[in-house]
């Protein structure tokens, strides 16, 4: 009773809060325009006009949801964060696992990214990703897959535009992180062997074709294929980012071939020290990844940072005690690689589990990414060059799957109310659409690369190294 007196009371002070600030916004705009209008000479040309009811609502609207400070001070922190995951965090990461005369092809390949899909995103990329011309609740249109071309160039937006309780130009700039991250997670796969040229054109395509329709599907609101249409769930990226890159990635890395000597030479990383430092950034960084989803500073933001650190801490031992197993020692790359694997796999998850949820889909990943990373891309005998299918495609399978397992139970207190079943159905679909969408596409913008200008670089120049033959320079002094 006292609980329905209490929600009585709150709806009368909403009510009155209202016609209060209605009343306000009146005295203070209203009526000093009516005076002016009665003091003006009929014939004067700069007779004031009254507010109309649909200016007087925006005003209301404007007083009821403000701009937030400390949501947006959370969001401006994230959105750093999750760039220092690509510049220098992946940057690092992968360019310790190459061999010394590719480093700085590495290197360059994220730094160029970083500057490239910027302009792709404000030209179209955030229009195409999160404009909502078009959708309707509840209703398969073609919004529901690709937003429409009336925010390119960023139209509209302006320092007074807000997403939520943030500014837009934050939101923005935040959703432009993971439009960044997400094709330099492919660039691991045909690591010391494709083209720089072939690998922009390549990211620019795949950007617009591929990355930003994906995006919307999942999180383009109401009317989106993924979210509203099918229920699935992914809170901060495991369908759009890490199954999207990780399904493209094994095809990229199909269709380039095998580095020369794949086999049959020894590739041994560089230097293992720089990869453990960028893996150790991309843990610091996820937090803006996943927390930061969110949207706010919350308790939603909380409980992602929470199960991010456990999920992580559990994929890296559940890896180093596997690999300790299976060759007696355990190894530095085993741990951090297991590490990114349950980074990956929580992605989807993280807004939507609680602590043991997290523990689970550690261990799960950390146990399915070592057996995608060796023994199925061993079987298979692609090269993979830096595991991105296997951490990455495999890391957000499990995740958008495990999503629905424990999701459905409300351990994150989302409370829902499908059940398990049809909750992992949606995921599963929400997967199956992912790879098939990612993997028809990426397949055709590479076909039309290797066509035109070539994926790979010639045999001299892969011998050579990337960074001698694309670049004209050494990231080590080999004298």
């Amino acid at each position: 009773m006292q609980q329905r007196c209490a929600s009585l009371l709150a709806g009368k002070r909403t009510a009155y809060t209202r016609i209060g600030a209605l009343i306000v916004i009146l005295l203070m705009c209203g009526v000093p325009s009516l005076i002016m209008a009665q003091e003006a000479s009929p014939d004067s040309e700069d007779t004031a006009s009254v507010l109309t009811l649909e200016e007087l609502g925006e005003r209301v609207e404007k007083l009821e949801k403000p701009h937030d400070s400390g949501n947006t001070a959370w969001m401006l922190t994230s959105t750093a964060l999750v760039l220092f995951m690509t510049i220098p965090g992946l940057a690092l990461f992968y360019g310790g696992l190459v061999r010394v005369q590719n480093v700085l092809s590495v290197l360059m390949q994220c730094f160029a990214l970083t500057g490239l899909i910027t302009i792709i995103w404000i030209i179209c990329g955030y229009s195409l990703a999160f404009n909502t011309a078009g959708m309707e609740a509840g209703k398969l249109t073609l919004g529901s897959f690709v937003g429409g071309l009336g925010a390119m160039f960023l139209s509209g937006v302006g320092v007074d535009s807000l997403s939520g309780s943030i500014p837009e130009t934050v939101f923005i700039t935040f959703q432009l992180t993971f439009a960044i991250i997400t094709p330099a997670l492919i660039a691991g796969a045909f690591a010391e062997r494709m083209k720089f040229s072939a690998m922009l054109i390549f990211s620019v395509l795949w950007s617009i074709i591929v990355y930003a329709p994906l995006c919307h599907m999942a999180w383009g609101g109401d009317g989106s294929l993924f979210g509203d249409i099918l229920g699935a769930l992914d809170f901060a990226g495991g369908t759009v980012v890490h199954i999207n890159a990780g399904i493209a990635a094994l095809l990229a890395a199909i269709m380039v071939g095998k580095r020369i000597g794949y086999g049959t030479s020894a590739m041994p990383p560089h230097s293992l020290t720089l990869t453990v430092v960028g893996a150790s950034m991309l843990w610091v960084g996820w937090f803006g990844f996943n927390a930061g989803s969110a949207a706010a500073a919350d308790g939603a933001a909380g409980m992602a940072m929470l199960v991010t650190q456990i999920s992580t801490a559990a994929a890296a031992i559940t890896w180093m005690f596997v690999e300790w197993a299976v060759h007696r020692k355990p190894s530095a790359l085993g741990i951090v690689t297991g590490a990114v694997g349950g980074l990956v796999a929580i992605t989807p998850a993280s807004g939507y589990v609680g602590p043991m949820g997290a523990l689970v889909i550690g261990i799960v990943s950390g146990i399915v990414c070592y057996w995608g990373a060796t023994s199925l891309k061993s079987k298979l005998g692609y090269d993979d060059s830096l595991d991105a299918f296997g951490v990455h495609g495999i890391g957000g399978i499990v995740g958008a799957l495990l999503t629905g397992v424990f999701a459905a139970k409300g351990l994150g207190g989302v409370g829902l109310d499908n059940g398990i079943g049809a909750q992992l159905w949606a995921q599963f679909l929400s997967v199956v659409i992912t790879l098939v969408w990612s993997g028809v596409l990426s397949f055709i913008i590479l076909k039309i690369i290797d066509a035109t200008v070539g994926l790979r670089v010639e045999e001299d120049e892969e011998r050579m190294g990337l960074d001698l033959s694309q670049h004209n320079e050494r990231g080590y002094n080999l004298s």
